[in-house]
């Protein structure tokens, strides 16, 4: 299991910035490929055909806009339009070897995008309320786009992977040793 589905939090927006990775990497613009993104993180069971795959990956391009927004009352105001437009109606579930945690219920009326998009608003807006400013953002490494999920406790994260901060931070040193 990846170990950042053991965590306490923030589970939630884990999927998002993985969903949108794969989207944005191609893994994931397949019909198949959301699914997978999606049943790996706990989601329902989703058939997507290409126009419902299509719409998902609108949803994800929504997402994705918010994970950009840096300001908290820029995100709180995008959030707010999308807990009115989707409103959650979120339930206590517990996946197997998880704690207790809250979803919105799959959907029942073959609308996958708005159950992404209720799943999004909720998860975004537990995770701004909880930090109290934008703890996600996109990796500030040159080349790389993927989107993280901060969820340190001292300095904001700039990139999705001790990887590219080291990328970043040999690069830094090399250019100062010329």
């Amino acid at each position: 299991m990846d170990q950042r589905l053991a965590d306490d939090n923030p589970r939630g927006l884990y999927f998002l910035a993985d969903l949108v990775n794969a989207v944005q990497d191609g893994s994931g613009a397949t019909p198949e490929g959301l699914e997978a993104v999606v049943e790996a993180h706990g989601g329902p069971p989703l058939r997507l055909t290409e126009t419902t795959g299509e719409e998902i990956r609108e949803a994800v391009a929504v997402i994705a806009g918010i994970l950009d927004i840096k300001d908290e009352d820029s995100a709180a105001a995008a959030i707010n339009t999308l807990l009115d437009r989707y409103p959650a109606r979120p339930r206590l579930v517990r996946l197997p070897e998880r704690r207790w945690s809250l979803h919105t219920p799959p959907p029942h009326d073959a609308q996958p995008a708005q159950w992404l998009l209720s799943t999004a608003a909720l998860a975004l807006a537990l995770w701004l309320s909880e930090r109290g400013y934008c703890a996600w953002g996109r990796c500030a490494a040159p080349g790389c786009d993927r989107y993280f999920t901060d969820t340190g406790r001292r300095a904001p994260q700039r990139y999705c992977s001790a990887r590219c901060g080291t990328r970043v931070r040999v690069a830094a040193h090399r250019n100062r040793s010329r």
